[in-house]
């Protein structure tokens, strides 16, 4: 990576971590126990549903993969475009997270799927958003790339090899903030089950605010 980093990019790669970590920590809690954030182990367990004739479980599974997938479609549909820059509309996609996460708690508290439905939506919206900066792939919702990144960086660190260390500076956070995600929704899940939803919703729909005044202050400077 050449280009130097910009705040917002920093800021918000960090707020979205957290956000995925919150949201995936009570997905796992719930009644469902049910990963949100990424697809990888959702469509292993869709793949043993099937063999054992589990149509429950077959149709559940579906429709997680399909609403994160339904999430990402949306973010094309507003972004346009793969790469992060500024003056794009990510506020209004993050306005838009923020309610499916608002919606997705009382669903959940009625133990409908639904409210996997929405969470899941709400995710593949977010990673869909934050896909590209500067060459490098950004990447919120998971983290198995970003341990993938992580070693083979250090893997050219010991080989005297030249190391991006604004990539390597840029997995480290993302990977921290979902951590800490984790462990404050899994903190808050205790004493207040899937309300621990409003956190990260209120946690996005700040960042969009932040976002929002961000692109009108650099607009006033280029002004």
């Amino acid at each position: 990576m050449t280009q130097r980093l910009a705040t917002w990019v920093w800021v918000g790669a960090a707020a979205l971590a957290c956000v995925a970590g919150m949201v995936n920590v009570v997905g796992f809690l719930g009644f469902e126990h049910q990963a949100i954030t990424h697809l990888t182990g959702t469509t292993t367990l869709l793949g043993a549903a099937v063999i054992d004739g589990d149509l429950r479980a077959v149709g559940h599974l579906l429709g997680v993969i399909g609403a994160f997938v339904g999430g990402a479609v949306l973010s094309g549909l507003i972004i346009q475009d793969s790469t992060l820059r500024l003056g794009r509309r990510y506020g209004v996609a993050l306005a838009i997270e923020a309610l499916l996460l608002l919606a997705s708690v009382p669903l959940f508290e009625r133990r409908w799927l639904a409210g996997a439905l929405f969470a899941a939506a709400a995710c593949g919206l977010q990673n869909a958003m934050a896909t590209t900066y500067s060459g490098a792939l950004i990447r919120t919702t998971h983290l198995s790339g970003l341990f993938t990144d992580l070693g083979i960086t250090l893997g050219h660190a010991l080989r005297g090899l030249p190391v991006a260390r604004r990539r390597l500076a840029l997995c480290s956070l993302i990977i921290v903030w979902f951590l800490i995600g984790s462990l404050a929704g899994a903190a808050l899940f205790k004493y207040a089950a899937y309300r621990a939803l409003y956190v990260p919703a209120a946690l996005t729909g700040l960042t969009g605010i932040a976002y929002m005044l961000y692109r009108l202050r650099q607009r006033d400077v280029s002004v």
